[in-house]
């Protein structure tokens, strides 16, 4: 990574809150520092089918933050998956009453369906409580999330799931410890204009040479730097270059502000928001972790 882009972590001015995490189904926690809480993984029971440790983070964040009369966004992966299927189990029973959805994808969408999770479409007006997403990155501090990885279909958006992740007032990550990384390693998907993607991918590979290899992603078909014979295309009309680094990242936020400046740039997979929570699963509980400062990536 160039000279500029090579502030440490060490240095970030963010850090996590210490407030207190209310739990309505009284899990017991274990504070573990002043910014962080471990759930015991014993006191989460799991959803039926997918991985135990996802459907224990789903299960968390749907009792811990959404309540009766809220409007929730939805997110896509797998652990949304399972908190979609769950808030649908909780509606039915009555235990929570009055919530609508906001799908960011056309899978969550239909998931919510299945659920009985009454929908509702998202608009530049819309008035968002709470939402739930899964994320493929999460830096270690900052929690500013790298989101995109899944997306391999037209109707798949990345700037509508990020609309919607940005219109919440609160939102949540739910990603196993895997993806919680002190120096953030592997892709960040950045849209570009279709006409001119090749000068922009060059703008990029120039802006991160040595560090990063820049592919632009097909629709079917094996991957490739020029996206094979079918590169995708998004629903709005971009095409999507992965920014694959073959470096750990020291700032992902500085990357994404890099990235932006490029003409025929449109968008990246980066998503800082303030208040955020990472629920990050792991064989030996959840660990819940609270951002405080507000970050303008």
């Amino acid at each position: 990574m160039r000279a500029g882009m090579a502030a440490s972590l060490s240095s970030s001015p963010y850090t996590c809150s210490s407030k207190s995490i209310i739990l309505r189904k009284g899990y017991p926690k274990i504070k573990v520092g002043r910014n962080c809480f471990r759930i015991s993984a014993s006191s989460t029971s799991v959803l039926a089918g997918g991985s135990p440790l996802l459907q224990a983070a789903a299960k968390h964040t749907v009792d811990a933050y959404i309540q009766s009369g809220m409007v929730v966004g939805l997110g896509s992966g797998q652990a949304s998956g399972m908190a979609i299927q769950y808030l649908g189990r909780l509606l039915r029973t009555g235990a929570l009453k009055d919530i609508v959805g906001i799908p960011m994808s056309i899978t969550s969408a239909s998931e919510a369906a299945k659920a009985g999770i009454p929908l509702d479409q998202f608009n530049d007006s819309s008035q968002i409580d709470f939402s739930f997403d899964d994320a493929d990155i999460i830096e270690e501090g900052t929690l500013i999330a790298v989101i995109g990885h899944r997306n391999s279909q037209v109707e798949e958006s990345i700037i509508h799931e990020k609309s919607i992740l940005n219109a919440s007032n609160q939102l949540a990550f739910m990603i196993k410890e895997s993806q919680y990384m002190d120096g953030p390693e592997g892709s960040i998907p950045v849209l570009v204009n279709s006409l001119n993607w090749m000068q922009t991918a060059e703008e990029i590979d120039d802006l991160f040479l040595g560090d990063a290899e820049v592919w632009r992603r097909p629709s079917i078909g094996h991957a490739g730097p020029l996206g094979g014979d079918f590169p995708l295309v998004t629903s709005e009309g971009h095409n999507v270059l992965d920014v694959i680094f073959t470096s750990p990242i020291s700032s992902l936020a500085e990357v994404a502000e890099s990235l932006v400046q490029i003409d025929g740039v449109v968008d990246r997979g980066v998503i800082s928001k303030f208040p955020c929570t990472a629920v990050i699963a792991s064989e030996s509980g959840l660990q819940i972790v609270d951002n405080l400062q507000r970050n303008m990536a």
